[in-house]
C-alpha cells in the first residue's frame, strides 16, 4: 500500500474507535433508539440524494439496513446506555470477525482451517477475560447486548459478502436510509414520546456535534474511505488495520472519559486482537467446490 493510502487506513481506525467515545457522548443528550435513529436519518440525508441509484438489489439492502442498523446499533446504544464502557465495548464489539466466520460457513460453505479455528479458541478466550473482569463490577447484561451486537454485525457481513456492492460508499448511504423509521418507532414505543421531546427540546451543540460526528464522519467517511482502500487494495492488505480500532478506542476513552484500564482488561485485549488477526487473516477453505471454467474461457485481466 501507498504512505498516503496506509494513512488513510490509520485515519479511519481512529475515527471508528474514536467514535465510541462520542456515542457515549451522544448517549448523555438522547435515549440510545432515538440517538441511533437520529444517526442513520443524519447519514442518509441529503447524501442519498447525490450517490445515485442503489447499485445492488433491494433485499440486500433491506436485510443489511435491519439486521446492521436496526438489531447491531441498536442493541450497542442500548448496551452503552446501560452501562458498558466505551472503551471495553470497541474492544469486545472486535468478536464479529469470529461469529462472521461461523456465519459464513453455514451460509458460504467456507470452512475455517487449522489457524483461524485457533485464532477463534484464542479471541473467545479473550472475551471470556473481559466477561470475568466486567463481571466483577459492571453490569452484565450491558456486556450480553454488546456480544448481541458483534454478533448481528457478523450476520450483516455475510450479507454485505453476498450481496458484493460495487461501490461501498452508495451501499452504505441506502443502508442508512432503511433503519431510521424503525429506530425512530421504536422509540416512541420504548423510550417514549415525552422522553424523545424532551432531549429534542434540550438539543445543544455538544449533541448536534454527537450527531453529526457519528453520521457524516465514522459512518459516511469511514465507510466511503474504506470502500475506497478496498477498491484499490486487497481485503488481506486492508482488514488487519481495524485492529487498531480498539486500540484508538480504548486509549481515547481512557484520555477522555477517565476510563481506568485494569491489568485483566488489558490482557483480555492481547488475547482478543491476536485471535481476529488470526481469524481475519488465515485462509479458508470451501466445503462445496467451486464450478469448473469452461474449456475455452479466457483467464481474467486484474
Amino acid at each position: 500500500m501507498r504512505p498516503l493510502h496506509i494513512a488513510l487506513a490509520a485515519l479511519v481506525a481512529a475515527v471508528w474507535g474514536l467514535n465510541f467515545v462520542v456515542i457515549e457522548i451522544g448517549l448523555g443528550h438522547f435515549p440510545p433508539l432515538l440517538f441511533s435513529g437520529l444517526r442513520f436519518l443524519v447519514a442518509a440525508l441529503p447524501a442519498v440524494f447525490l450517490v445515485g441509484r442503489p447499485k445492488v438489489a433491494w433485499k440486500w439492502i433491506i436485510g443489511v439496513g435491519l439486521v446492521l442498523g436496526v438489531a447491531k446499533f441498536g442493541l450497542l446504544f442500548i448496551g452503552m446506555d446501560q452501562g458498558m464502557p466505551a472503551g471495553l465495548s470497541s474492544l469486545v464489539l472486535q468478536v464479529q470477525a469470529v461469529f462472521t466466520v461461523l456465519f459464513a460457513a453455514v451460509a458460504l460453505g467456507e470452512r475455517p482451517g487449522g489457524v483461524r479455528v485457533l485464532g477463534m479458541t484464542v479471541a473467545l478466550a479473550g472475551i471470556a477475560v473481559a466477561a470475568v473482569d466486567e463481571g466483577a463490577g459492571g453490569p452484565v447484561l450491558a456486556f450480553v447486548l454488546v456480544i448481541a451486537a458483534a454478533a448481528c454485525w457478523g450476520v450483516s457481513n455475510v450479507l454485505t459478502r453476498k450481496a458484493a456492492p460495487p461501490d461501498a460508499l452508495n451501499f452504505m448511504v441506502w443502508v442508512s436510509v432503511v433503519p431510521v423509521l424503525p429506530l425512530l418507532g421504536l422509540s416512541l414505543l420504548f423510550e417514549g414520546w415525552e422522553r424523545d421531546a424532551e432531549a429534542l427540546a434540550a438539543l445543544d451543540r455538544s449533541g448536534v456535534g454527537s450527531i453529526l460526528y457519528v453520521a457524516w464522519i465514522a459512518t459516511v467517511f469511514g465507510f466511503g474511505a474504506w470502500g475506497f482502500l478496498l477498491r484499490h487494495h486487497p481485503a488481506s492488505s486492508v482488514a488487519p488495520f481495524t485492529l487498531l480500532v480498539p486500540v484508538f478506542g480504548m486509549s481515547s476513552a481512557a484520555l477522555l472519559l477517565d476510563e481506568s484500564v485494569s491489568p485483566l482488561r488489558w490482557c483480555a485485549a492481547a488475547l482478543l486482537v491476536g485471535g481476529v488477526a488470526l481469524t481475519s487473516l488465515a485462509g479458508v477453505r470451501r466445503t462445496r467446490p467451486a464450478p469448473a471454467a469452461p474449456a475455452d474461457a479466457q483467464p481474467e485481466r486484474v
